[in-house]
């Protein structure tokens, strides 16, 4: 499939799930970059809820392209994808994660299958780790409480920064030559967990220990209440990423933006400086 024809002036950018992680720094890179944008989320000026089918289509009215999030745990509905394709959407970037054939991740697995069965230009925008899961993020109060627990023992990420994560999907989005490409989207190294909080410790001054094992993450769960079924689920899905061993960086961001991806002592430098974890909100 060729790339879509360049599009109709002023035709808006839909950026879906616009106050999240990468949502916003990809509507602000837009406008940065003087494209027409159309944020939507559940409550912004342009409201949209997967929910809520009778929000798609005023958000869709006249956006020729669309920057696809799904939210945690939500699978993409094959009638927003229809419904997107007869208003008038010609390109899909979808964000979806690494190593989701391994993990049994069935939700975007199926989302990647729909954007690339579409019949829209489509690109796809695997991921790993967010560098902002640990100030903005799932693990943000356990790095305030002093300790995480996460069973994949000293297994190395390539921990990715949004503001990169965002970059490459604004390249997708207007520039031609990306479309029907699936990217592998990491930072410039491979870091285990305990690394990572040990960065964020010497930048924040604080001491967060690390528990890669599996019983104190199944102690942790109990704890907090959490369903055993869905525990075990979890700690099956880490086995199967810690059995690919240590994940390699790529060159992906810089490929597509021209500049290096923002190194994890770098990101955690900065949000260290902009009080991250300088106490709970």
């Amino acid at each position: 499939m060729h790339d879509a024809p360049p599009a109709t002036p002023h035709a808006p950018v839909l950026v879906l799930g616009a106050r999240g992680t990468t949502g916003r720094r990809v509507a602000a890179r837009l406008r940065e970059a003087h494209h027409p944008v159309r944020a939507a989320s559940r409550d912004s000026d342009v409201p949209f809820d997967w929910h809520d089918d009778t929000t798609w289509e005023p958000a869709l009215a006249g956006a020729e392209r669309v920057y696809l999030m799904l939210p945690h745990e939500l699978p993409l509905a094959p009638d927003f994808v229809q419904r997107a394709l007869a208003t008038g959407v010609r390109r899909l970037v979808l964000l979806s994660s690494r190593a989701i054939e391994e993990m049994g991740d069935e939700r975007l697995m199926a989302a990647e299958r729909l954007v690339r069965d579409s019949g829209a230009d489509w690109t796809v925008v695997r991921a790993d780790w967010f560098n902002q899961n640990f100030d903005e993020g799932i693990f943000r109060e356990a790095v305030l409480d002093g300790s995480l627990a996460l069973p994949l023992g000293e297994c190395r990420q390539t921990f990715v920064d949004a503001d990169d994560i965002a970059a490459v999907a604004v390249a997708a989005l207007t520039e031609d030559g990306h479309t029907s490409r699936t990217y592998e989207v990491t930072g410039p190294e491979a870091l285990s967990f305990a690394d990572a909080l040990a960065t964020i410790g010497r930048a924040a001054d604080l001491s967060v220990a690390f528990h890669g094992d599996q019983d104190t993450y199944r102690a942790t769960g109990r704890a907090e209440g959490r369903p055993t079924q869905d525990v075990e689920r979890d700690i099956s899905v880490f086995a199967a990423l810690a059995a690919l061993g240590d994940a390699h960086p790529t060159d992906t961001v810089h490929r597509l933006t021209g500049h290096p991806s923002k190194r994890f002592a770098t990101y955690a430098k900065e949000a260290a400086a902009m009080g991250a974890w300088s106490g709970k909100e």
